[in-house]
């Protein structure tokens, strides 16, 4: 009688240490803990796609009910990714005030963008934070905004509170990317979203057409996959990024904000194409300004250990074309340094700020 082989089915302790990995992951996607992660996960068989939908889907009731009560009784789920026209009942917090500054002659033909991963996923003291955002708003009035780890509430609320700005979403369910552009400033022309095809985090590529001043650029913002564990997947999504950016007219100047989850490693083995320049290393490598993700510095994440990484970053690549203006970085800003009256920060990352100049 011939024996049974067990070679193709997985040992007890290799099962276990997948699992093990599995719930960490998912612990650091959602920024819970490792029985609240086995517990969604067993529940959905081990996928982690599934375990998240699910996660998601209990935590929004409980935001809903929670922290946006103040915005909306009876939220609805939006299906649009742009809104056009803020209803009636909406007070914006990054209109004109006296506290607001206004640019000067000088810095009129300047554009200034603000990156940030807003961490919508850690739900507490949500509505303060958010109005957090909108303070920072109100002091930069940035004429581009990339988000990301946006969450529906996070964008209802957003549009209520920034009605100054267009509001197009990288997605509807669960967490996703967002852009904020200043309606006086900025026309909008289209937008699309770029799928990851591997990824395992729901992570994509939102990329918007505008002009500026009558330049056209290329905006585009994403969140690459997260932990140390994912880099080729991270790397991969990278170069689709860069060939997105190379390839661009060159009459359109392009510019990438986000949340990369990058180690320097990873970035070298990708590179840069030609024309294509991190906007932190053009304008000197300052060290203020090196650390977005700095848990020494910010505890809303209770984290047992010290991790100091540059995961945001900007791309630019300028458009080319004889003729056509040349844009260039003239200086750049970490955000969200100050604790707001609840005891914490804005977000867990700090926030990029930065200016362009066209020569």
């Amino acid at each position: 009688m011939a024996s049974t082989s067990n070679a193709d089915t997985p040992s007890v302790s290799d099962m276990e240490k997948r699992r093990s990995g599995l719930c960490e992951e998912f612990a650091a996607i959602t920024g819970t803990d490792s029985a609240v992660a086995q517990c969604y996960l067993a529940e959905n068989d081990w996928e982690m796609e599934r375990a998240l939908n699910s996660f998601f889907e209990a935590d929004m009731e409980r935001i809903f009910e929670e922290d946006f009560q103040e915005t909306d009784n009876s939220p609805q789920k939006k299906k649009q990714k742009v809104e056009e026209e803020p209803s009636k009942e909406c007070i914006d917090l990054t209109g004109d005030s006296p506290a607001a500054r206004k640019p000067s002659d000088e810095d009129d033909g300047k554009l200034s963008l603000i990156s940030w991963n807003v961490d919508g996923l850690d739900t507490d003291n949500l509505a303060e934070r958010a109005r957090g955002l909108c303070s920072y708003l109100v002091l930069y009035t940035p004429d581009v905004v990339l988000l990301q780890e946006l969450i529906p509430p996070y964008v209802q609320y957003l549009r209520k509170r920034a009605v100054s700005y267009l509001i197009i979403e990288g997605g509807e369910e669960a967490y996703f990317t967002g852009m904020m552009l200043k309606k006086s400033r900025v026309k909008f022309l289209e937008s699309e979203i770029v799928t990851f095809p591997t990824t395992q985090m729901m992570r994509n590529l939102l990329v918007a057409q505008v002009t500026f001043k009558g330049q056209k650029l290329c905006l585009m913002t994403s969140h690459l996959e997260s932990c140390k564990g994912h880099a080729q997947e991270r790397m991969k999504q990278l170069r689709m990024v860069m060939e997105r950016m190379k390839d661009a007219p060159d009459d359109v100047t392009v510019l990438f904000g986000g949340d990369t989850n990058l180690r320097d490693t990873e970035v070298a083995k990708v590179g840069l194409p030609s024309g294509v320049c991190d906007v932190w290393e053009r304008l000197g490598k300052q060290e203020h300004c090196r650390y977005t993700w700095d848990t020494k510095a910010n505890n809303n994440k209770s984290v047992p250990f010290v991790s100091r990484c540059r995961f945001d970053r900007i791309y630019l690549r300028p458009a080319s074309k004889e003729g056509v203006p040349h844009l260039a970085p003239d200086h750049m800003a970490l955000i969200g340094l100050e604790k707001l009256d609840c005891g914490r920060y804005t977000s867990d990352h700090w926030g990029i700020y930065c200016s362009f100049t066209a020569g």
